[in-house]
């Protein structure tokens, strides 16, 4: 039991992430049933554009903060990455996107801007950044440190931040988009543009918002993946792919969806390869993580077209 709730807070924390990227695709695509490939880019600017503020407010190696401190350079670094990712996504929809939508370009044609983009900001982010000798966030808390147990398990500080903080980032985005005067104009646009338009809503601010939020969203777990990980320009690449079909497996468009397929593919891909099923063997090793996550999303889709929830964000609420 101790092994099993280990793997799974693992595979929460991994899934944290995938939710919150997974719901930048499933907003855009709830609006313009596009999917943004350069999103994975808007991750890997919000871990960049943090990295550097953060470096530049308590500077590089190691520091010995108190708590206070290490919840001021928390939240500023939530704060810069979640800005920076929603500047690059509001500059995404109106350099790549929105031209393209004006003179009513097929949807094949996002599709290539969007990968465009993509490989532009990654390569742009390695001519810029790569070159410095130190890409990792400054060491200001133990990583490790041991914050409290659940049965015998042991929960690290950086595992508590991750899931709280995707928790609440997730909670806020679903009750803005149910409950707000900007979220009904997104589920109205993304139920029918023409007949929100005749209502009255602003179509193209409100494609603008849709991306800057889940731009923001985006930036923030980029902090969250960097501040754990080495940052470097190709780093949302995987992570992307993973958030893309954790999107598909929770029902793209669906808010919720993204939300439930980020953390049961993050549990899956902990669970299934490593976890000591039988006599205290792995079933299969970690070397088979990604093919499980895929098979996972394959069988799921053979059976439920849709995805789990299957609903549109128009309809969602």
């Amino acid at each position: 039991m101790t092994d099993f709730l280990n793997f799974l807070i693992a595979g929460l924390t991994r899934g944290s992430i995938y939710a919150l990227i997974a719901l930048g695709y499933t907003l855009v695509y709830g609006v313009l049933q596009l999917i943004n490939f350069a999103h994975s880019e808007v991750f890997m600017s919000g871990a960049f554009g943090s990295l550097i503020i953060v470096q530049s407010v308590i500077g590089r190696g190691v520091h010995h903060l108190p708590w206070y401190g290490v919840t001021g350079v928390l939240l500023l670094g939530l704060t810069s990455g979640a800005l920076i990712g929603a500047i690059v996504a509001w500059g995404l929809e109106r350099v790549a996107y929105r031209p393209l939508r004006k003179r009513g370009a097929p949807k094949l044609a996002f599709l290539i801007s969007a990968i465009g983009m993509s490989f532009f900001l990654s390569q742009l982010a390695g001519k810029l950044f790569n070159r410095f000798s130190d890409n990792n966030f400054p060491t200001y808390y133990n990583v490790n440190k041991h914050l409290f147990d659940i049965r015998g398990v042991h929960i690290s500080l950086i595992q508590t931040i991750m899931i709280v903080s995707a928790v609440v980032m997730m909670l806020f985005l679903d009750t803005l988009v149910t409950h707000t005067k900007l979220g009904k104009s997104i589920r109205g646009v993304a139920e029918d543009a023409q007949t929100a338009a005749l209502m009255g809503i602003n179509i193209d601010k409100t494609i603008s918002r849709t991306f800057i939020i889940g731009g923001a969203l985006g930036g923030a777990a980029g902090f969250l993946f960097g501040s754990a990980f080495t940052v470097y320009n190709t780093m949302g690449f995987i992570p992307g792919v993973k958030a893309f079909a954790a999107a598909v497996l929770g029902g793209i468009g669906n808010i919720r969806g993204a939300m439930l397929g980020g953390l049961l593919l993050g549990v899956v891909e902990s669970l299934v390869p490593t976890a000591p099923w039988v006599g205290g063997h792995t079933w299969i090793g970690t070397q088979w993580t990604d093919v499980v996550a895929f098979v996972v999303l394959v069988l799921v889709l053979m059976f439920r077209p849709t995805g789990i929830l299957g609903e549109r964000l128009g309809r969602a609420a």
